[in-house]
């Protein structure tokens, strides 16, 4: 995650958060009370209200529709306009659990706070994909020691790595172990895909991606 957090309070006007997000190149700001604590977050697409109803005069019907972006079309501070709850991470949550929430909720930043609330950072797409510029030997490395190691101690098991893509080839006597091993090495961070080659004892070699578990 990203320590140093722009954030603002309920107060903020709607120009200021505007011009945060100009200056800071950022879709979202989360929104503070108190100590530091989070209490909702203002996106662009919270402010697009204002644009889109000002030179419209919308139907009954359509009024009735989109109640809360007519209420965020006449707001003019942060604590307005803001999304609340906020949609938040804990520092312990996984990249993965992070991907999940950001595709589930359909946003693109999420805070990271305490137990209290209280905000630590915040996590973005741009910080979840920077995961998969590790190197092919760390890659290589940490498969080795983390599944390798673990799984095929005798040695007979090889990682051949390239652009981020695993292999495991060799020769293993337990068949069972093909998708435990798929399934780790997939979960190393930075890995893209895993492509598994490993034959039996006296069988012919499991080619291609291993089963999904």
């Amino acid at each position: 995650m990203t320590h140093t957090v722009i954030a603002v309070g309920r107060e903020a006007p709607f120009k200021e958060i505007v011009a945060l997000m100009e200056q800071w190149k950022i879709s979202a700001l989360p929104v503070l009370a108190g100590e530091g604590r989070v209490i909702g977050v203002v996106s662009e697409a919270d402010l697009l209200p204002k644009e889109a109803f000002r030179d419209s005069d919308p139907t009954r019907l359509d009024q009735l529709k989109r109640l809360a972006d007519l209420a965020k079309a006449g707001g003019v501070s942060a604590g307005e306009v803001m999304s609340t709850p906020a949609v938040t991470v804990h520092p312990d949550t996984t990249l993965p659990q992070a991907a999940r929430v950001m595709a589930q909720r359909h946003v693109k930043r999420l805070p990271v706070t305490d137990v209290h609330g209280l905000l630590q950072g915040v996590v973005s797409r741009g910080d979840l994909l920077k995961v998969f510029l590790r190197s092919d030997g760390e890659l290589a490395e940490e498969v080795n020691r983390t599944v390798v190691a673990l799984l095929f101690p005798a040695g007979t098991v090889t990682v051949r790595v390239e652009e981020g893509v695993v292999t495991l080839g060799g020769t293993i006597r337990d068949r069972s172990l093909v998708p435990v091993a798929a399934r780790l090495t997939r979960a190393v961070e930075g890995v893209v895909d895993v492509r598994v080659d490993l034959a039996g004892n006296g069988s012919r070699p499991h080619r291609g991606a291993a089963p999904t578990c």
